[in-house]
């Protein structure tokens, strides 16, 4: 069962009411993962909006019939200590509504709060305060995916540019 005092610190609820966080526990629910555990895979429905409480989580491509994932194909790390890096999931509110990539657990053992989807817009739409403050934090969470992903090019045009010296 999630509780008031595991959300109130998470960036995405600091601007809450307790009021507000009241509404959002109900829509909560807290999961344990260990090393190595797939959350999801890519091509599944984005059921849900994912939150790191513990631990760190990886956001990995997968070729279709290719070897299993690992590290190195990695597009981005989720934990709690970056508050940008924290949220992930923001598949649920985009259509198709088909999560892009695939999430692992990445070390020993990791906590994840899932908030339903469905739920989750609706109560966004019914409370356009929670919804304000909800997609405010979401947009930054964006921008960091954003610029996660012009880092990793960059590193991959400075290898080929490395490359065909």
């Amino acid at each position: 069962m999630v509780s008031l005092e595991m959300i109130e610190d998470l960036k995405i609820f600091e601007n809450f009411e307790k009021s507000e966080l009241a509404k959002i526990l109900e829509i909560c629910v807290v999961e344990n993962y260990q090393q190595g555990d797939r959350l999801f895979c890519e091509g599944d429905e984005a059921k849900n909006l994912w939150i790191v409480r513990d631990g760190e989580v990886q956001l990995r491509f997968e070729m279709p019939n290719s070897k299993p994932s690992t590290d190195d194909t990695a597009i981005s790390s989720h934990d709690n200590e970056n508050a940008e890096s924290q949220v992930f999931g923001w598949s649920c509110f985009i259509p198709p509504y088909q999560m892009r990539l695939s999430a692992y657990c990445a070390t020993r053992r990791c906590e994840v709060i899932k908030i339903n989807g469905v739920k989750i817009k609706t109560l966004m739409s019914s409370d356009p305060v929670i919804g304000y403050k909800v997609m405010t934090y979401l947009v930054q969470v964006v921008g960091f995916r954003f610029k996660q992903m012009q880092e990793e090019v960059a590193k991959f045009i400075g290898i080929n540019m490395m490359n065909s010296w």
